[in-house]
Formats: C-alpha cells, structure tokens, sequence
C-alpha cells in the first residue's frame, strides 16, 4: 500500500504538474453558476402563480446551485480558482455575498483548518469533537446531548446558524464594538473626530480590522441584495425560498465537510507525532460520489488531492486523482450509502489515534470489562 514517505516522494512533481490555475475555464464555472441562479429565481418569481410544485422543484435546484457557489467561494479562498490574487479576491467576495458567507474571514479560518488537519488538539471549529475520555466523564444525560446536536437531521438548522445568523450577529457584534471603541475616545478627547476615534479597534473575537471592514462590507452588499431579490420576487416567496435553500445547501456543505474528515478509523491525533501529508492520505476521505454530483460540488469529493495541496484548482483534482491514482490507492473511499455510518463517528479516540463512533467505543468498553 502507498504510504506517506512515497507520497512526500512524490508530492512537489504533483503539484508541479497541477497547480495551473486557468482564467477560460474559472469563468466558464463562473456563468454556469450565476446564470443558472438568476435564471432559477426568474423562474421561481414565475412558477408562484402556476404551481407550487414547480416552486419547489426549483428550489431543489437552487439548494444545488448554492452549494456549488459556497464551494467556488471556498476556492476563491484558497487563490487557486484563477490565476491572479485580484480576480479571486473579487470573485470570492461576489460569491460571499451570494452566499451569505464573509468570504475573505471564513478563509482565514479555513486556512486553519488546512494547517490543522488530523490535528484534533489544535482543531476548534463548528465540527470539532471530544475525545473517548471527555465522553467518559459525561453524565448519560449529556452524552445523550451531546450525540443529538450532532445529528444528521439538524443539518438544515446547523446551516441557517452558519450561513444566515452567525456572519450577522458576528457583524452587529462588531458593530457595538466599534461604537463603544469610539464614543470611549471621544470621551477621553472630546476633540477628536469619528474617524480617528476608530484607530486602534479591534473585534471582540480578535478578528483583524481587515476582516473587519470585509464583514461590513459583505454584511451590507448582502442586505441590498436581498432587498432588491424581496422587492423583484416578492418579500413572502423571497424570504421562504432564498432561507430555505441556504439553510440546505449550508446543512448538505456541513455533512459534506464532515464525512471528509470524520469516518471510522480516520487519522486524528494531537501535535505529538502528527503529521500533514499522513492526514491528506489517512485524515481525509474520497467521496466516491456521482458525475452530476462532482460537478455541484465542484470536485470537492477530491478531498484527499485538495488537503495535498489546496493550491490545485478544482477542474484539476480529477486528473491529478487518474494520473497518480496508484499513489491515493489507500484513501479511505466513502459511497453516499457510507455516509449516515461516517455521520455518527464522532469521537477522538486519542490511544488509538483515530476517530470512532459512540457504538464502537461502547463496544470497546464492555470488551475490556469482560
């Protein structure tokens, strides 16, 4: 079997040959993303007077287009949709607002992520889980808790939090905090202007005043959006279809992302002994998922090519995959029907180094109390 050390061998001619980052083909996924959704919501604003039915069968559709755009924005992210840092800044930023996600601040913690994989110590994010011990010590009441919230029917809430609630009250948040930053300068120098009053805010949660000034300006580039949407398709059809369709497309990102990283037996350890490439290869899983699929997702199933090196484009994972598939012969290959089993593995077994579900680990228990 392909290990690690062939994988290191191997890895900067692989990155050599596939980071190569094409503007035709970033706009070609581009207008068959944000055409197909202006269309799709023409269509909804129609379908209303004819059949609620047909409302909801391009909702279905919507749900799918957003989460294309959620992945082409995570791309955007990562500089490696075009060539230039400026095309993809501006792009990721119009995806952002489509999507309802601050993207140059989302990025800065997924380039965490990255940085992290595997490393379930330093890992802190919406998905972390705890440990077999942190489970033991739970009352029975808690680890009940604890297994419900993380439960594949909450996923559309789970993605209304994240996509619609959180970058808002993240923003308002910071909003207040600038305020109060100001109106304490002013009072301490009644001279000094507003303007210069904001010099040296920084976010409650220690955001930059970078990520900052993004915040705002997606916040309020979201808003008009929604705005104008309300007042072409209507406020009542708008609210309805655009929060159920993030809300979906939010919670089908949220499994997707969690089947990548949490199955049975997935690399996780602590910063003892960890090690980047062995997580790609061991940490991260390839979802063996339909062709009509891929596409939606933009080739995200390529998990395991994309932790290698998030720098190789999302048209370029596919190939990598074929042409070095001896190489990737031991990622883990997760089918849509593994998904509910992956789902439920959500707990760090940190002797074992590996991530396992609340069945296994009771298993385990009562084997070694025999």
């Amino acid at each position: 079997m392909p290990t690690t050390a062939s994988l290191k061998a191997n890895k900067r001619e692989i990155i050599a040959s596939h980071v190569r980052p094409d503007n035709r083909k970033a706009f070609v996924q581009i207008c068959t993303t944000l055409l197909p959704l202006a269309v799709l919501w023409w269509g909804i604003a129609q379908s209303a007077s004819v059949s609620y039915w047909l409302t909801a069968g391009l909702v279905i559709l919507l749900i799918l287009f957003m989460l294309r755009s959620f992945v082409l924005m995570h791309e955007c992210g990562h500089g490696s949709l075009f060539r230039g840092a400026r095309l993809n800044r501006a792009v990721g930023f119009v995806f952002g607002v489509v999507t309802g996600m601050p993207q140059f601040v989302w990025s800065q913690h997924h380039q965490y992520h990255h940085a992290n994989n595997g490393n379930w110590e330093r890992y802190t994010g919406p998905l972390a889980i705890i440990s077999t011990d942190e489970f033991a010590a739970m009352s029975p009441t808690q680890q009940r808790q604890y297994c419900r919230a993380r439960s594949v029917w909450l996923a559309p809430l789970a993605g209304f939090i994240y996509l619609l609630v959180n970058p808002r009250r993240s923003c308002l948040r910071g909003i207040l905090a600038l305020f109060r930053h100001a109106r304490s300068r002013r009072i301490e120098q009644p001279d000094l202007s507003w303007s210069a009053s904001g010099e040296g805010f920084s976010m409650p949660c220690g955001a930059s005043a970078q990520e900052f000034r993004h915040m705002l300006a997606n916040n309020l580039a979201w808003l008009a959006l929604w705005l104008a949407m309300a007042w072409l398709v209507g406020p009542a059809l708008f609210l309805v279809c655009a929060v159920l369709s993030i809300s979906m497309a939010g919670g089908i990102g949220i499994m997707l992302f969690t089947v990548q990283h949490n199955f049975e037996h997935a690399y996780a350890t602590g910063d003892e002994g960890w090690d980047y490439d062995q997580a790609a290869l061991e940490g991260t899983s390839f979802l063996l998922l339909p062709g009509w699929l891929n596409w939606f997702t933009a080739n995200i199933a390529y998990h395991h090519i994309h932790h290698m090196s998030a720098r190789i484009p999302n048209y370029c994972l596919a190939a990598c995959h074929g042409e070095y598939e001896a190489l990737f012969a031991g990622v883990p290959r997760i089918r849509l029907s593994d998904v509910p089993a992956a789902l439920r593995c959500i707990l760090w077994d940190k002797q074992q180094r590996r991530i396992t579900s609340v069945a296994a680990y009771q298993q385990q228990r009562a084997v070694a109390a025999c």
